[in-house]
């Protein structure tokens, strides 16, 4: 009854809101519960960490090293479970549970037509009618569409999974970093392409992606992971069953490939199939924020401290994996703190677009779902609702009001551009951090002491609350990207 209440009377928004909630707070209860390699931890730094893996936020409140064996583990569970892929198939999974009750609803119903209601026999005309207009079953659509994400997801991680392992069982440089700080390669093979492509942006080392900024091959091991489970989804996906058609030459694939609208009656209900034209345009607009990102960072980050000692092919590697990293995994090769303010500036704009963010000629049509009191009711939620940058910038005040006091007595840490970045990096589920030096400050305290934590580290507990609920908002930001439409300014 209530597994029926929820899937068909209760908003996809409260529903993934539960989802992720049940999952940080059953996350931190285990996390707690298993053995740590260090002295135990706060609760609310373990609630943190688990807020964030299980949103694919990546904001470190306390070194990675912690972690024992069997935390990294279940970090990793987390993360899977948080992924953008895997939620979408618990989406896909539950869409097919509906559809194919209401086709056995419909094939239950009486088909006599009531001369008396001309308006209810045509309805049900039309409702009848659906099938036989419809090449294939939605239910079989949608289930075979899971079935190809499915595989899509277990292909590319277990593809990662064993390209990283064989290159730490050859490279000795990058095997002897992970032997020094006492991990196994088999976690960090699985930990690393679990996160990445789910672009949490957990590395269970301290120092990040850093540890291996001279080692260009893992880094380009690792690098199509973040495309390929976020901004580039949608193509892969086209291509994969395109590829699925070509082999197996199944017709159902080919009504997939030929979907015109998520919203159309006639294809099946998938915010990452787009369209043909949508797909290929979303590609460009990712290399053309790829393209800009790499250039202006090379052109600032050159001669820096962040690439000192790299060689030039190093340097490419590393510019171009920080600038893939950008918009939502937040792995770092290069210190955010060192880089030019003119590079963090256009990275804070990278981590507040959505990933989906393509740029159309055209606007694509679609066709309204719902009844008239249903699209009455979204219309007024819609322009109840704030703006993604208006909720940002109130957050970012209330963080400014948490903070106020170190950021009188800190301000070289606790200045209003590190916040702006700690605040989009959240609701961006990106991760990206300007970390926290005992050097900047300008009342040196005795008891201080450098850590590879983010800026959020410092925070203080009301701070790292509000934090959390920017990762949750961020997590779920697609139910208000058509916020604020009642705001008029003339």
């Amino acid at each position: 009854m209530i597994y029926h209440l929820l899937l068909f009377h209760v908003h996809p928004f409260w529903l993934q809101l539960l989802y992720f909630v049940s999952i940080s707070v059953v996350g931190f209860l285990i996390l707690k519960s298993l053995p740590m390699t260090t002295s135990s931890l706060m609760d609310l730094d373990l609630i943190f960490t688990s807020v964030s893996a299980t949103t694919v936020s990546s904001m470190v409140a306390v070194e990675m090293e912690t972690f024992s064996n069997s935390q990294l583990l279940l970090l990793t569970l987390l993360m899977l479970l948080g992924g953008e892929v895997f939620t979408s198939m618990l989406g896909l999974h539950f869409t097919c549970i509906k559809q194919s009750k209401k086709q056995s609803s419909l094939e239950l119903s009486p088909t006599t037509m009531d001369d008396d209601h001309p308006s209810t026999a045509q309805n049900q005309m039309e409702q009848g009618g659906l099938k036989s207009q419809l090449p294939y079953d939605r239910a079989a659509l949608t289930r075979l569409l899971l079935l190809v994400v499915l595989g899509y997801h277990v292909v590319v991680h277990l593809a990662g999974y064993t390209l990283v392992l064989v290159y730490l069982s050859v490279v000795s440089g990058a095997r002897a970093v992970l032997s020094g700080k006492g991990i196994s390669m088999y976690t960090f093979s699985i930990f690393t392409v679990v996160s990445t492509f789910a672009n949490c942006g957990f590395v269970p080392t301290n120092e990040g992606m850093i540890s291996f900024r001279t080692f260009p091959g893992l880094l380009l091991l690792v690098m199509p992971h973040v495309l390929l489970g976020n901004t580039l989804f949608p193509v892969f996906l086209k291509l994969a069953i395109w590829a699925l058609q070509r082999v197996t030459k199944r017709p159902e694939l080919g009504e997939l490939r030929r979907i015109r609208s998520p919203c159309d009656g006639d294809s099946v209900a998938y915010d990452h199939l787009l369209t043909f034209r949508h797909t290929w345009f979303l590609a460009l607009t990712v290399a053309v924020f790829l393209l800009v990102q790499l250039v202006l960072f090379c052109a600032m980050e050159w001669g820096s401290q962040g690439l000192h000692g790299l060689t030039a092919g190093q340097k490419v590697v590393a510019a171009l994996f920080m600038s893939v990293n950008s918009r939502h995994a937040g792995e770092m090769v290069v210190d955010l703190s060192t880089v030019s303010p003119a590079v963090v500036v256009l990275y804070v704009m990278m981590m507040y677009l959505p990933p989906y963010t393509a740029f159309l000629p055209l606007k694509e049509s679609a066709k309204q779902k719902g009844s008239e009191s249903d699209q009455k009711s979204r219309i007024i939620w819609q322009k109840l609702l704030m703006s993604p940058l208006a909720c940002l910038a109130i957050f970012i005040v209330v963080i400014c009001i948490t903070e106020r006091r170190q950021i009188a007595d800190d301000p070289l840490n606790f200045s209003v551009l590190n916040i702006i970045v700690e605040v989009s990096s959240a609701y961006g589920n990106v991760g990206f951090s300007t970390g926290y030096s005992c050097g900047r400050q300008l009342r040196p305290d005795g008891s201080c002491r450098d850590a590879w934590v983010g800026f959020s580290g410092k925070w203080s507990r009301e701070g790292k609350l509000v934090l959390m609920s920017i990762m949750f908002y961020g997590r779920l930001k697609k139910f208000s990207m058509h916020g604020g439409q009642a705001w008029k300014i003339a």
